[in-house]
């Protein structure tokens, strides 16, 4: 007898306010190594709104501090596109650049394990919702999550739809639109701030 699938829950969309991702790396060692590639992975979904697999795809060649960009050359649907990011969330990448090579790692995955493989998709959820509790934040912290309080702060300080749909690689405006559409006005004006964010306030 067949059985219909059960559909994954879909919850709202949760965001993080800057000082809950503040906590969040505060729960992330600035001295021993994993501690420095976590800090620089919730930063780059957090300041350039890339999706986990996004992340998880990236080499140390798609990166540019001179230019503030991140190259993502397979999104969603196998798009590429650029992205900014800003001077403080660089600054955090360009440490764990620093400290990959230092371990011995010139090719593979930008964030990668300490023996230089590939970050699975469940250790960085995981490790996430571990912080999350450990910095005392009753929201659920996901990957996703970071993406939604990218797209609510742009939003949030008038940065043009179009430009937002680059920013998180949608084909269609229409997608940004509803995408920001499920964020509360309320918590998008609480959100709002300025660019220049302190990861260590």
């Amino acid at each position: 007898m067949a059985t219909s699938r059960t559909k994954p829950r879909k919850y709202p969309a949760e965001l993080l306010t800057p000082v809950e991702v503040a906590a969040l790396l505060r729960q992330c060692s600035t001295t021993a190594p994993t501690g420095i590639r976590n800090r620089a992975l919730i930063t780059v979904m957090y300041r350039a709104g890339l999706r986990v697999d996004e992340m998880r795809a990236l080499k140390v060649s798609d990166v540019n501090p001179a230019n503030g960009t991140i190259r993502v050359l397979h999104g969603k649907g196998d798009k590429s596109r650029t992205v900014s990011i800003d001077d403080g969330g660089m600054a955090l990448v360009q440490r764990w650049i620093d400290k990959r090579a230092a371990l011995g790692h010139r090719h593979g995955p930008l964030f990668c394990t300490l023996a230089g493989g590939k970050l699975s998709d469940v250790y960085v959820r995981n490790m996430m919702h571990r912080i999350g509790a450990k910095a005392g934040i009753e929201k659920r912290v996901h990957p996703h999550g970071l993406r939604h309080s990218h797209a609510a702060e742009l939003a949030a300080e008038g940065v043009p739809v179009n430009v937002i749909q680059q920013q998180l690689g949608h084909t269609h405006l229409s997608t940004t639109d509803v995408y920001l559409r499920h964020v509360a006005p309320a918590d998008v004006i609480a959100l709002g701030r300025s660019r220049h964010w302190n990861p260590e306030a």
